[in-house]
């Protein structure tokens, strides 16, 4: 496998983790059990999950009065997109990976 399809895998299994992440914690939430911690749902988005941490907050309505991660998830998004967009636009960088 290349590096691009390397990286594909990776952005969809930690998306698909950002996605069941908020569905498993407004299950719990709604049973009063133990919840994920609000820096785990975090963490998950900033590590490439934030698409599908997004989409778990809306399909879900999960996080959504919380000014944190209505602010938060968007800015998260948006430095992804910038990271993106240097990459892309500036072709002589070397990222190589392990």
């Amino acid at each position: 496998m290349t590096t691009v399809h390397w990286l594909i895998c990776y952005f969809a299994a930690v998306n698909l983790i950002g996605f069941a992440a908020m569905g498993i914690d407004k299950h719990k939430a709604k049973n009063h059990a133990w919840r994920i911690p609000e820096a785990t749902l975090f963490f998950v988005a900033f590590i490439g999950g934030v698409i599908g941490s997004m989409a778990g907050m809306r399909v879900f309505h999960h996080k959504t009065k919380h000014k944190a991660f209505v602010w938060g998830m968007p800015l998260i998004l948006l430095l992804w997109i910038g990271l993106v967009l240097f990459i892309l636009l500036n072709p002589d960088i070397n990222i190589t990976l392990l």
